[in-house]
């Protein structure tokens, strides 16, 4: 049993003196990337993925209330093209047990454990920003190779 529901928050890290393993934004992106502009007319965009990772996020974040792990790569990158108007939904589909991390255009952390209902975590950015967005899918209970999608929507 979970002892968060879901956590959500911004902070923007100084990555002086947090291992290399952790959460590198500047890696390349495990299962690729993809270009958004607003309005895009495959909506919802969905991509398979595989989940989790060895690295705790609540270790490399310094945040002890963030349970899970993730790769040290990204497991996507979206390019968004936005008026800044538009909502964007980012979640996850699995069987399994997952969590979601991101790094938004801005540089600010976001996470999420179970908002998108069941174990599947969901961020929601009411008026998105225009850029790039890093995004890992990890493991609640410490695990790799999950399948799931990942998912983005207007809607």
């Amino acid at each position: 049993m979970k002892h968060n529901k879901s956590i959500a928050f911004v902070a923007t890290l100084f990555w002086a003196g947090i291992a290399a393993a952790c959460p590198n934004w500047e890696a390349q992106p495990s299962f690729g990337a993809i270009e958004l502009i607003e309005g895009f007319p495959n909506d919802p965009y969905q991509r398979r993925i595989m989940a989790g990772g060895r690295y705790n996020v609540g270790n490399c974040l310094r945040d002890r209330n963030l349970v899970g792990t993730v790769a040290s790569a990204p497991d996507f990158d979206l390019y968004y093209t936005t008026s800044g108007n538009t909502p964007l939904t980012i979640y996850v589909r699995s069987s399994y047990d997952t969590v979601l991390l991101i790094s938004d255009p801005y540089g600010n952390w976001w996470f999420d454990d179970d908002s998108g209902g069941g174990h599947d975590p969901l961020l929601y950015f009411p008026n998105a920003a225009d850029g790039l967005y890093n995004i890992w899918i990890g493991s609640f209970e410490s695990r790799s190779g999950l399948p799931g999608t990942l998912i983005f929507t207007e809607r």
